[in-house]
């Protein structure tokens, strides 16, 4: 981790660290929980705006029911007893959904639980409570008029020079970041994932967007959306993923860098870097050239077109069709800034929207010989360090530097590709994060990919 937090709260270790210290009977899963909600609580801390709800009576009932489980020697999976949250997009039975807004404050309680949420409590994940976010996740930075600002671990003793923790899983980044759990589960739609992960110096980890169930989620793009975790390690993220895609829950082995195609996008994705993030970037280069990677730089021309084809955009179009008959009732309780966005979609036609799947399918054919030449492509996760929370009061601001952190990650999600960010900045410096990005489909070689990468990271961290 980058710093501590004011109040010297930190991550918990890698979920394989506390699977062993479980076994072994180190510690309870309920020992476990308990640490996390008393972060949460920790009046010094910033549970309050991390999470918008906190189901500590359950939690503490399922981890007394792993402990009890575990006594007679049954383990669910490696998950099993460890705390997890879940971002406010998702449905948990008998729960609200808010999705970090106002304008589902009253709605029913979800019925079911969302199938990631599913899958993530029959491996024995303890769901300690739902995390803020980026109302209907519509922002890459993280701030809430409603619920708060989770903000980033960087400079947060620093009066004034409070950081965002990205978006939109705000909350879910900054629960991990703090110890308030172990792993959290959020979604990625332009980067929400990966932009979090990023600014607070984690791992965050998007699959392919069909790899898991969407039912049960808010949803921004049905296009677009992806489910996904938020951890401390590359093998943190690989266990919850083959959880949420429903296999077996075995971490892919570490891909030997020896002879690894990475192709580095060398326009783009670095116009208007900042100089922190590149010096991070470029000795994180250097050193898996190092290591063995074959590093060769590579141009994707329809990178150069995405503005001019997202004119509108998959999420403004069909954020609108879905907030329809919200916005007739409930239009007053968005945030402005959300409004604005999801309103872009309104002009919208049929023959637009036609048009833009059209173009997203040739570009899609124009990245085949990319992935075939490449392992996986590198670029920086975002080319700023976290802004100011007090730099964004200005709309102007704040757009501008949201269009920013959105523009790398987006354009994977444009390609359907999977894509992970792992922390590359020096300790104690301004989080930087590293994205890798393969072909659709090409999620487990991805991971295995990434657990080489991490681990050369480390030796520079």
């Amino acid at each position: 981790m980058t710093t501590a937090t004011p109040s010297g709260l930190t991550p918990f270790p890698p979920l394989a660290q506390l699977a062993a210290d479980l076994a072994a009977g180190r510690t309870t899963s309920r020992a476990l929980v308990e640490a996390a909600l008393a972060r949460i609580a920790d009046p010094a801390g910033q549970g309050a705006a991390v999470f918008i709800q906190v189901d500590a009576d359950n939690a503490r009932a399922s981890a007394d029911a792993h402990d009890r489980l575990r006594a007679a020697g049954i383990v669910l999976s490696p998950l099993a007893g460890i705390p997890v949250s879940v971002k406010d997009l998702f449905d948990i039975e008998g729960q609200v959904t808010r999705a970090g807004s106002k304008a589902l404050a009253n709605a029913a309680p979800a019925t079911a639980d969302a199938p990631a949420v599913a899958r993530l409590k029959r491996a024995g994940a303890v769901i300690v409570g739902r995390t803020n976010m980026s109302e209907f996740a519509f922002s890459g930075l993280g701030l809430n008029p409603h619920y708060g600002n989770p903000l980033s671990p960087w400079r947060r003793g620093a009066t004034g020079d409070e950081r965002v923790s990205g978006g939109s899983s705000s909350g879910a980044a900054a629960s991990v970041a703090d110890g308030m759990a172990a792993v959290a589960l959020g979604s990625d739609t332009g980067g929400s994932l990966r932009i979090p992960a990023a600014l607070c110096g984690l791992t965050g980890f998007k699959p392919t967007a069909d790899r898991v169930p969407k039912q049960g989620g808010v949803p921004l793009s049905s296009t677009l959306d992806a489910f996904g975790p938020i951890g401390v390690t590359v093998a943190c993220c690989a266990l919850v993923d083959r959880i949420l895609a429903g296999l077996e829950p075995v971490v892919p082995a570490a891909r030997p860098l020896e002879g690894l195609r990475l192709g580095v996008l060398n326009h783009y994705v670095t116009d208007g870097i900042e100089p922190e993030v590149e010096a991070a970037y470029d000795a994180a280069l250097k050193h898996l050239e190092a290591a063995g990677a074959i590093v060769s730089d590579v141009r994707f021309a329809p990178l150069d077109r995405l503005a001019d084809i997202n004119r509108f955009g998959f999420s403004p179009i069909e954020a609108y069709a879905w907030h329809r008959p919200l916005l007739d009732a409930q239009r007053d309780a968005y945030d402005p800034r959300v409004l604005a966005r999801i309103l872009k979609g309104q002009p919208a036609t049929a023959a637009d929207y036609l048009d833009l799947l059209a173009e997203r399918a040739a570009v899609l054919t124009e990245a085949r010989p990319m992935w075939q030449r490449f392992d996986a492509i590198v670029a920086p996760t975002v080319p700023i360090v976290p802004p100011r929370v007090a730099d964004l009061v200005d709309d102007d601001a704040f757009f501008r530097a949201n269009g920013l952190v959105l523009r790398n990650p987006s354009a994977f999600n444009f390609l359907d590709a999977c894509a992970i960010s792992l922390p590359c900045h020096p300790r104690g410096g301004a989080p930087v994060g590293l994205m890798l990005a393969a072909a659709p489909h090409a999620d487990d070689g991805l991971l295995g990919i990434g657990r080489a990468v991490e681990a050369v990271l480390n030796t520079i961290r």
